[in-house]
């Protein structure tokens, strides 16, 4: 018998549930939810590790790729909806071995040969499945954004926490060595304090703007369309929702949840922030007017608070799907002392002080005081300021690449391997580090869709509404770092 949608999140959620005699208290603080039952076992650095692959499109090619980049990995299992991507993968990772492969996950997760998974589908999924895996004692590794929606975030961490398995979100660029090395100095104070941060990610072009092809043979028969529905709205067959997923926000999360939550990542990352307290987006749906509902132009305004580690500042990103001009994508942390321009493969520093004396004439008022004024000004000027103090110091420009052939992919799987074989939960990309970075961009969407300023708790990672946060709050402190 086919299962309907409904039945089948009912049984995701029996076959998931671990039970425990009574309630306990979770570390977020909910009463009253199942116990689970960690499991810190490590993994033997002789043995190889086992993934598993949840969601084998483009994505999911690429990460398991990546993965297996590292040493001692080994596939040994995929689910996918559709036919002909289980075929691909049989073909493409199994040539030397029978590779399980199936179009139910829960198959995946029942296995005793998988010591870990990527869940690589639709963002809707990532929670659903994310949760089951760590309950069926596996570890994760989930694609961003770690969640869809902001209520989904401390269910994950929650169960992340209580399970004892490693998890990493799947934000790669923050493993490269040019983030590494912006983050160095920045904390270092090579820029002085930082107060606007911009970045932009710009396309045109039918693939980049996700329109991406259509197998002829997709049908009810190929694919399980009832599956890939989910938690969503219920809809008849439509090839172009399942395998053009990102243009609807039904499965994904638009440009926000795509690009944005990179550049919030690797922000997050170089500048300890933990998140911004307000968000504003605008734009429209300006070229790709095909059928999705999700813009192809967003800008979105993040207002970061002062914190022990930064002072306050402001973050504006932009994408534009629509862009026919020059495009020249751009990440800039601008200080008081200079910036830094950088990307994924590269970075450049430019040191850039004020001399400490004003200086005066030119446009200024100086020209209209009196010749009596003007010598009075001059006497006093010269007094303050000594000539050592009207030079600025020479522009200086530091530029960093990354190490050639460097694989930041891979790099990031090797932190996430690295921690599965210490049992440790510690990850460069854990569950909190990733909802800080998903809220902003899933608030981005919000403030979009419903034509408003978000209000949000960075530290206790929790919406707010406007009138509680007029009242004045004290600087967020180092020690919320790990709420």
């Amino acid at each position: 018998m086919q299962s309907t949608r409904r039945t089948f999140i009912k049984t995701l959620s029996a076959a998931s549930a671990l039970t425990a005699a009574g309630g306990v208290q979770t570390v977020l603080g909910n009463v009253g939810t199942p116990a689970y039952i960690p499991n810190l076992a490590r993994i033997s650095p002789n043995d190889k590790i086992r993934i598993a692959t949840i969601g084998m499109g483009i994505q999911g090619n690429y990460d398991t790729m990546a993965a297996l980049r590292n040493p001692d990995v080994e596939l040994v299992a995929v689910a996918d909806l559709y036919d002909g991507r289980l075929a691909h993968a049989k073909s493409a990772f199994g040539k030397d071995k029978e590779l399980f492969a199936t179009r139910d996950f829960r198959e995946v997760l029942a296995r005793p040969d998988v010591d870990a998974v990527l869940v690589v589908t639709p963002d809707h999924w990532h929670d659903h499945i994310t949760i089951a895996a760590l309950k069926a004692g596996k570890h994760v590794y989930c694609e961003k954004p770690m969640v869809q929606h902001m209520k989904e975030g401390k269910p994950v961490i929650d169960a992340w926490r209580k399970s004892g398995k490693t998890m990493q979100v799947g934000s790669q660029r923050i493993s490269s060595s040019s983030f590494q090395e912006a983050k160095r100095m920045i904390q270092a104070g090579d820029i002085g304090q930082i107060n606007y941060i911009e970045s932009n990610n710009d396309r045109f072009n039918a693939i980049g703007a996700w329109n991406y092809s259509v197998p002829p043979d997709a049908s009810l028969t190929t694919l399980d369309w009832d599956r890939f529905l989910g938690d969503a709205p219920k809809r008849p067959f439509d090839a172009k929702r399942f395998f053009r997923w990102r243009n609807y926000k039904d499965y994904g999360t638009g440009v926000a949840g795509d690009l944005f939550v990179h550049l919030i990542t690797g922000v997050h990352f170089v500048t300890n922030s933990l998140g911004p307290t307000r968000i504003f987006s605008s734009g429209n749906l300006a070229y790709w007017k095909d059928g999705r509902d999700v813009p192809d132009v967003m800008t979105s305004v993040m207002d970061y608070p002062k914190t022990d580690a930064h002072e306050a500042f402001q973050m504006v990103l932009r994408v534009n799907f629509a862009n026919a001009g020059k495009i020249q994508n751009v990440t800039r942390i601008i200080g008081n002392e200079g910036q830094i321009e950088f990307s994924e493969e590269n970075l450049i520093l430019t040191k850039k002080k004020l001399p400490v004396a004003p200086g005066y004439g030119n446009y200024d008022s100086y020209f209209t005081f009196t010749p009596e004024v003007q010598q009075e000004f001059v006497k006093k000027y010269d007094a303050q300021y000594p000539p050592e103090t009207r030079t600025a110091e020479p522009v200086k420009e530091v530029r960093f690449e990354s190490p050639k052939n460097e694989d930041g992919h891979a790099r990031h799987f090797a932190d996430f391997f690295k921690n599965v074989r210490e049992g440790s939960q510690g990850t460069i990309e854990d569950p909190v580090f990733g909802f800080r970075a998903a809220a902003p961009v899933l608030a981005c969407n919000e403030s979009y869709f419903e034509q408003k300023v978000v209000h949000w708790d960075p530290v206790t990672m929790t919406q707010k509404s406007p009138a509680s946060t007029t009242t004045a709050k004290k600087p967020v402190t180092a020690k919320a770092k790990r709420t």
